[in-house]
């Protein structure tokens, strides 16, 4: 009988003991150098992770076996704010997170007096990073990962913020950094930017920021003010839409009168704009009421709905029942609802003359696009939310690219939608007729702390500016040079290119390294992992030979890396030996670039194309990297992996329930890399009898 596990335990000792993953230079051999992306460590890392590493563990060995030199190791990613979320959160009593964090450490260890134990010394974020980098690499061990554990560090490390140090002082110097007020995802409770690592389920999630245009429409003393993200549409409002159960305030903005919702007073306020609340009111008190129309004068009526978010954008909503599946069908069923009508003492005949004013025609479509597209989804009514999102989506998109503007749209007639909406929101601007908000494309984005994330405007903000000089060009030379497996996805690294503007690099807290030249900034979790393969050459080394972090000068790393500075008086400056220097310099220069770069999909919109990025803008063109190689997430049994439904299945789980072999077998031909791969427990049990 085959006993998988002590064989695996066996040979995994004897891998150990021999230090057989440890590589260094050979001129003899031909190089590859391997990397996965490095695990945070602040919880257990499950089979979808295992897919990821396996992956890069495969080409490893298989690059072995061929007679190459492989260099493949692995560290530890700490910085930012998760790791203090998890502090924070404890030190809150936050019985949630005490929850989360006894289930992970409940996958290593049973006793409970020692889950308990352990969990509470994660008051101190160092404990959570020992803790749980440690028992990573207990996992990785026991899958049969053979990395080089010799160049293991965190990002938390003094000698490697002095690297990202010396990383920062390259952007900088190149004019990729810049210092401003720019909309970014904000947490209040943290006080601090927040990107991918910062936000629950980060990877997966839309993390753009829309921006809206805010419309003043004169009403009584002020404005009534809703937003939106199509003001061309302005010709043919026909209606205002008030949330009747909703909070509203009459607020003096940047010296006007607005009235809105209380939520957007916050978001105003973020966002740089000065607040005053004059008084607050439900928004039946507003219903029946007109505001005037900006481009013609016309009364638009004020009408009831329950559908508007309060919380979204300004929580007033202009109606384009042409153009809007939402407003057609909202339109529609107030003015069946007789009982509504009455209920705020409306007047019937007024608003049964409301009628869609169509301003943007569409070829083929006979009426109004919204209608249009309501009949193709079978919408009936306003309780048809999925199929209303589908209509709109769809109108939205042919609008946008194929409809243009009629002669109703007077100087922008005949002109197509995706050219007008410039022209009319700097027109309305120019007039003071509008303004802007920020907000997150994805609702109700959550902090790990638990805080809903909303967009604010700092004030001498940190950015990377992506369009600054030839950076982008460098950018796709390389990604045109790459290869990218499976192909498919170089179409998505393009479009993440052509999108990428500016983007914060810095917070006020975290864990991390603190910007060189403003000491009052933390570079974040994103910014600070995009060229740290490059440290894995050398890090071995500073350990090795007890390298202090005041040793690490721009000077050390300028040398190192790109060649410069003289040997005998970098060695005076640094006081680290000449031959230890040149033996470094020569093992980078051996290493990089790197080969081969295997990782998941959901990192292509940041890790990956960072990685690309900072590349092309500190080394030379023959130090780019070569390939990056993608896989699709796992799913189990057809549905997605989580916890809420209680099928998560952890790296711990696989020497217990599986075995190293079994799960590396399977994992790597149940599916090929462009695809979801659905882990099924009958299929690996039958892996398992033959």
């Amino acid at each position: 009988m085959y006993h998988s596990r002590e064989i695996e335990k066996k040979w995994q000792e004897r891998w150990a003991e021999s230090n057989i993953f440890e590589a260094d230079p050979d001129p003899k051999k031909v190089k590859k150098f391997i990397t996965n992306p490095y695990p945070y460590a602040s919880g257990t890392m499950h089979i979808g992770h295992g897919r990821s590493y396996v992956n890069g563990d495969i080409f490893a060995r298989y690059y072995r076996a061929k007679g190459y030199n492989v260099l493949f190791p692995m560290a530890f990613h700490i910085t930012g704010t998760p790791v203090l979320a998890i502090s924070s959160s404890l030190k809150r009593g936050d019985e949630e997170t005490f929850e989360k964090m006894c289930d992970y450490v409940g996958v290593h260890t049973l006793d409970k007096d020692e889950i308990r134990k352990i969990v509470e010394s994660f008051v101190d974020p160092w404990n959570v990073v020992n803790y749980f980098s440690e028992k990573m690499k207990v996992d990785l061990k026991s899958i049969g990962m053979s990395l080089d554990w010799r160049r293991e560090f965190t990002t938390g490390d003094r000698i490697y913020n002095r690297f990202i140090e010396w990383q920062y002082y390259q952007l900088n110097e190149k004019g990729y950094l810049e210092k401003g007020e720019y909309p970014i995802l904000y947490c209040a409770r943290c006080m601090n930017a927040v990107g991918e690592d910062d936000i629950a389920s980060g990877d997966e999630l839309d993390l753009s920021i829309n921006e809206y245009t805010c419309i003043k429409f004169p009403f009584e003393d002020g404005f009534l003010v809703p937003a939106t993200l199509r003001p061309e549409t302005i010709y043919g409002v026909t209606n205002l839409w008030i949330n009747p159960n909703g909070e509203y305030v009459k607020a003096n903005i940047n010296g006007e009168i607005w009235y809105v919702s209380k939520e957007a007073t916050n978001l105003f306020e973020n966002q740089n704009k000065r607040v005053k609340i004059i008084y607050s009111f439900k928004g039946e008190e507003l219903i029946g009421k007109g505001a005037k129309h900006i481009i013609s004068d016309r009364n638009l009526l004020i009408l009831p709905g329950e559908f508007v978010d309060t919380s979204a954008a300004t929580g007033v909503v202009y109606s384009v029942p042409a153009h809007a599946p939402f407003d057609y069908i909202a339109l529609i069923d107030l003015q069946q609802d007789k009982n509504m009508i009455h209920k705020y003492n409306l007047d019937e005949d007024a608003i049964n003359t409301i009628n869609p004013i169509q301003i943007i025609d569409l070829v083929g479509i006979d009426g109004t696009p919204a209608q249009h597209f309501c009949e193709k989804f079978h919408v009936q009514s306003q309780k048809d939310k999925e199929k209303l999102d589908k209509a709109t989506a769809e109108n939205y998109r042919v609008e946008f690219y194929n409809g243009i503007l009629n002669e109703k749209c007077d100087i922008y007639a005949d002109k197509v939608v995706s050219e007008a909406v410039d022209l009319v929101i700097n027109s309305l601007m120019e007039q003071n007729k509008a303004d802007k908000i920020y907000i997150p494309i994805t609702r109700d984005l959550r902090c790990r702390c638990g805080e809903k994330v909303i967009v604010s405007i700092l004030k001498d903000q940190w950015f990377l500016n992506f369009n600054a000089g030839n950076w982008k060009d460098y950018a796709f030379k390389c990604l045109n040079e790459m290869t990218i497996h499976p192909k498919k996805y170089r179409t998505t690294f393009e479009n993440i290119f052509n999108w990428l503007e500016k983007r914060p690099c810095a917070r006020k807290r975290g864990l991390g390294t603190k910007l060189p030249f403003d000491k009052d900034w933390i570079i974040e979790s994103l910014s600070d992992s995009t060229i740290y393969m490059s440290f894995y050459t050398i890090v071995h080394n500073l350990k090795h030979h007890n390298i202090k972090p005041n040793q690490l000068t721009p000077q050390f790393f300028d040398f190192i890396y790109l060649k410069k500075g003289n040997l005998k008086e970098v060695s005076k400056a640094t006081e680290i030996p000449q031959s230890l220097l040149k033996k470094m310099q020569e093992e980078f220069y051996y290493w990089y670039p790197v080969d081969h770069r295997h990782t998941a999909i959901m990192h292509i919109s940041n890790h990956l194309s960072f990685y690309i990025f900072h590349h092309v803008a500190i080394y030379p063109e023959q130090l780019w990297p070569q390939i990056i190689t993608l896989i699709e997430p796992i799913i189990i049994e057809g549905q997605k992996m989580g916890k809420s439904k209680g099928n998560v299945i952890s790296l711990a789980d696989i020497q217990e329930k599986y075995s190293a072999d079994l799960f590396r077998l399977y994992i790597s031909h149940a599916a090929d890399l462009g695809i979801n791969m659905d882990w099924k427990e009958k299929e690996v049990q039958n892996v398992r009898n033959h």
